[in-house]
């Protein structure tokens, strides 16, 4: 059963409400290979979704293939050089003139090789972020899921950390596009207000919204709003969506930060392992610049982290966020690399525990994208998201896995979840008490809503529409060959193949008004609204 009594919920509905939910999956995404060793594994995602499909969790779920992301959607964010050395090298061209030499500058080497299909994957992930924020845009789904995205650490024109396409950034940058025409029509409202208790006569003209039937004739004025040379009867094609980015994998989110640290649009909240640990960053003070100053939030964390006390931390934190933030669209990172016995990891996070951060941002009824992320024990990590996809969808799936094709995997228990370790919780009370006050008194010093510069909207990503794959059609089943048996070996194996600042603008004169005055009704959203007052 859903729990619908462990969160809160904004105006916009009940925490029982069910969920829309739409899915992102990528058949051949498991077929990608990191090479021999390496701890990253995308055969993890195909593990997860069997699991999905077999708890028949798929059937409360509307089911997509991502189209893949091109060059020119990737380029978004990443730079021309970058994108165009990740589409264009291979193995074979590794070491050729051309390539070799760019290596070092895009940082691709031991931790992200280059291996077969790699542009592939990156496109792959990216197109599954990109569609489920089109999905979210356009009102076909209240959460969306793509567990083939969250690689947070890639930069705009380098890999780092395992990831090369920051797919994330590209997901929320999509969600930026969505129109805000509610937000302007309820300034024009109250500005209609403000002018209907003052003791002026005005005469409103060239609104292409429609005012109360309170507005009289003998009101007279031109109102001009200014916003980059847009006036009021644009307002259906202005922009100003706010989104929350939140990450609880064991590695600070880097690459997501530095992309909005400059911005009031997005805001970062990172929950992660800090000290001598990759990638280094995620400082307490590190809270952003110029117009983005309060809006990057860093929860840097010790070992040993547990459900109980991250609970603690998390949920106030992300309260007071969605009470002062208001954001239009939430984006999860669910890095699974935080749970106890990650090969990478060291925080001591249970399944449920790290499901708990989901469904505490499921309860706000806000337009939700969850996308997967780290995680290099793979049998817990496709625990973890099949266990998460249940709790998307609202249900609590039974602890006893039923039999799937790799079964094998999740001995010797053979059970969805599975016990903490008991190892020292190295985050003392008063430490966590202390850095909860300073992250609620950074947040007390941002506006309730934050300014949003006025800009042409691009058009929503147009994404061909896939056929739903069927997904009671099971593959082959994959029988364990009896070998090292409770290793990571498992792990190592190659995986088995299926086949701006605004301008005053000049207000033209018309040599009829007597003073030309400037209103500006909404600060926060750097509207000026130009009127000629007549004397009543």
């Amino acid at each position: 059963m859903e729990d619908t009594t462990g969160g809160v919920s904004l105006p916009s509905g009940p925490d029982a409400k069910k969920r829309r939910v739409s899915y992102f999956y990528e058949p051949t995404i498991g077929d990608y290979y990191y090479g021999q060793g390496h701890p990253m594994k995308p055969h993890r995602i195909r593990m997860a979704h069997n699991l999905i499909v077999h708890y028949s969790l798929h059937r409360r779920m509307e089911i997509s293939r991502p189209f893949p992301a091109g060059p020119e959607d990737i380029r978004r964010f990443h730079s021309d050089d970058y994108v165009d050395f990740l589409s264009s090298v291979t193995p074979e061209t590794l070491h050729d003139h051309t390539h070799s030499r760019h290596l070092k500058r895009f940082n691709v080497g031991e931790d992200c090789p280059v291996f077969d299909g790699l542009f592939g994957f990156c496109q792959s992930s990216a197109g599954g972020s990109i569609g489920a924020a089109v999905k979210l845009n356009r009102g076909d789904a209240d959460i969306a899921l793509n567990w083939a995205g969250g690689l947070h650490h890639a930069k705009k024109g380098e890999a780092s950390g395992f990831c090369y396409v920051n797919d994330i950034v590209l997901g929320i940058l999509e969600l930026l596009k969505v129109h805000r025409q509610n937000y302007i029509i309820l300034q024009v409202l109250s500005f209609i207000n403000w002018i209907l208790s003052s003791s002026v006569s005005l005469f409103i003209s060239n609104i292409s919204i429609k005012t109360p039937n309170l507005l009289y004739s003998e009101l007279e004025a031109i109102i001009v709003v200014v916003v980059n040379d847009f006036r009021l009867s644009d307002a259906p094609n202005i922009t100003g969506q706010r989104v929350l980015y939140v990450d609880i994998d064991v590695h600070h989110g880097d690459g997501v930060e530095e992309a909005f640290f400059t911005t009031d649009r997005v805001m970062t909240v990172s929950f992660h392992k800090f000290g001598e640990f990759f990638p280094g960053t995620g400082h307490l003070k590190d809270i952003g610049v110029e117009r983005g100053k309060y809006y990057a939030l860093n929860v840097p964390l010790n070992d040993g982290m547990d459900d109980e006390t991250f609970r603690g931390l998390f949920r106030p934190i992300i309260q007071k966020v969605m009470e002062v933030y208001q954001p239009d669209a939430v984006v999860l990172q669910c890095g699974a690399d935080s749970l106890s016995g990650d090969r990478l990891g060291c925080f001591n996070l249970s399944v449920k525990g790290h499901a708990d951060c989901l469904r505490f941002l499921r309860s706000f009824n806000v337009p939700l994208m969850v996308l997967g992320g780290g995680g290099y024990t793979i049998r817990n990590v496709a625990r973890c998201w099949c266990y998460e996809t249940a709790v998307a969808v609202g249900v609590e799936p039974e602890n006893k896995l039923p039999y799937n094709e790799y079964y094998e995997y999740f001995g010797p228990d053979y059970t969805l979840h599975v016990e903490p370790s008991n190892m020292e919780n190295q985050n003392s009370p008063k430490d966590l008490e202390k850095m909860r006050n300073m992250l609620l008194e950074q947040l007390s010093r941002i506006q309730h809503t934050p300014s949003v510069q006025f800009q042409a909207s691009p058009p929503i990503t147009q994404v061909p529409a896939e056929v739903e794959e069927d997904m009671d059609q099971r593959s082959k089943p994959r029988i364990w060959n009896g070998e090292d048996y409770g290793s990571e070996s498992e792990e190592d194996e190659k995986p088995r193949h299926h086949s701006s600042n605004i301008d005053d603008q000049p207000v033209a004169n018309s040599g009829t008004r007597e003073d030309v005055k400037k209103l500006t009704c909404c600060p926060d959203a750097s509207i000026a609204l130009f009127f000629w007052v007549k004397k009543a």
